[in-house]
């Protein structure tokens, strides 16, 4: 049995990563000589060039990044790391949340380490090469000790609890944190941009002016209670444009980057405003959030069979049953259901944004939405013609071409209804 887990682990993480390249790989080579025409006003020739060497700049980059991430892992599984680990940590302390602590800090500790020499060429050379970066070294330091403590102290708060529930109720500990994981999940969509985001970015509220009036008018006609409008300086580290809600009832909060103030006209941001509001008059924000809550159940529950058996850990070179050794076969061996389940909430997302560009369309202006997401595409250098397997599994949004298609046809439809 042990050998079957243990080839079973080593068969899905190789396949996995095949998987992903050859996504990768036809994603790649899906390159129209021409836009199609609603797209034409996009990019120019030189323009399109760019977003097509920028794609496949980070295409090649995937491949070597993960590839080194593939070598040590079948290698850590290969030769036993993992439970030679175990072995040395018992070794030096009896204490069982020391170990489990220990343990998961060591790994996660020198992963982010091996990954910051890619983190530092994709940030300061790939972004930096086609006009992105605005990342400074000093930025990048601090944004990792940053996250190295927030991980400590929440991460290993979160983990000491879990391990306790297991130590004390055994098989039942998954339904003790699933309640403390749906619990810190909530008081974080509600707290997040209070208490997380100061650490990394400033936001200072939208100052009074059109924009502004713009945007409480339209929240007031289509009934969204707003109390919030902030600006976050996203170009401290990027030019890319973005905008977001955040928080849940009275602590929602609309967040705007201050790259997208600049790049977009006032009706344009409010259109992009409209699409989100949309997403929240359609519910799609709280049953994203039961859907998240479902499956957390359902892992940590399926977890809680594993855990306790000897063979998942002695796969990974262990001696007895251990929940931190337990976790990671478990979570290998649970990722082709991970995937399953994460093409299904991309097919969801997909349906939503439609829903989304819809009230947008329906309740404000779909050609200033069109327009902001046509300035975004090439403010960003998207890529406009994904391979329809990649968006398959990969996006959660439609391609732009799409949502212009959907919203153009309820123009028309409208049209011939008047």
């Amino acid at each position: 049995m042990v050998n079957i887990i243990f080839w079973l682990i080593l068969i899905i993480i190789v396949s996995t990563f095949l998987l992903e390249r050859w996504l990768d790989l036809i994603n790649m080579r899906h390159a129209v000589p021409e836009l199609p025409k609603a797209l034409k006003d996009i990019f120019n020739k030189e323009e399109y060039k760019k977003s097509q060497l920028y794609k496949r700049e980070n295409t090649r980059f995937s491949f070597i990044s993960g590839s080194f991430s593939l070598m040590l892992m079948v290698l850590a599984i290969a030769f036993g790391l993992f439970g030679w680990l175990d072995g040395r940590l018992n070794e030096q302390t009896e204490s069982y949340y020391i170990i489990v602590l220990l343990f998961f800090g060591i790994i996660g500790f020198l992963s982010d380490i091996l990954s910051i020499p890619f983190d530092l060429y994709d940030t300061f050379v790939i972004e930096e090469k086609y006009g992105f970066n605005r990342t400074k070294v000093k930025t990048f330091i601090f944004d990792k000790i940053k996250g190295w403590l927030i991980t400590i102290l929440l991460g290993g708060g979160i983990l000491m609890l879990i391990i306790w529930f297991y130590l004390k109720t055994d098989q039942y500990f998954w339904i003790l944190a699933w309640g403390l994981i749906t619990f810190f999940s909530i008081f974080m969509g509600m707290f997040y941009s209070n208490l997380i985001v100061p650490l990394f970015n400033k936001q200072i509220p939208l100052e009074d002016g059109e924009l502004k009036t713009m945007i409480e008018d339209f929240s007031s006609k289509v009934g969204y209670r707003l109390k919030n409008v902030y600006v976050i300086d996203g170009s401290k580290r990027s030019s890319k444009a973005n905008a977001y809600f955040t928080g849940l009832g009275p602590k929602k909060r609309i967040v705007l980057y201050d790259t997208l103030i600049n790049d977009l006209e006032n009706r344009e941001i409010v259109a992009v405003l409209a699409h989100e509001i949309g997403h929240y008059k359609k519910k799609h924000t709280l049953s994203g959030m039961i859907l998240g809550i479902i499956q957390t159940g359902l892992m940590l529950f399926l977890f809680s069979l594993f855990v306790s058996r000897p063979e998942f850990s002695q796969a990974l070179g262990g001696t007895d049953a251990s929940f931190h050794l337990g976790l990671i076969a478990f979570a290998i061996l649970y990722s082709p259901f991970q995937l399953f389940l994460s093409i299904f909430m991309n097919m969801l997302s997909r349906k939503n944004e439609y829903q989304a560009d819809k009230f947008a369309s329906d309740n404000f202006s779909s050609d200033a939405l069109i327009s902001a997401l046509k300035k975004l595409s090439k403010n960003n250098l998207s890529n406009l013609t994904p391979h329809p397997l990649y968006v398959f599994f990969h996006y959660s949004h439609p391609p732009l071409l799409e949502r212009i298609n959907a919203m153009e046809s309820i123009k028309v439809k409208v049209k011939s209804e008047k």
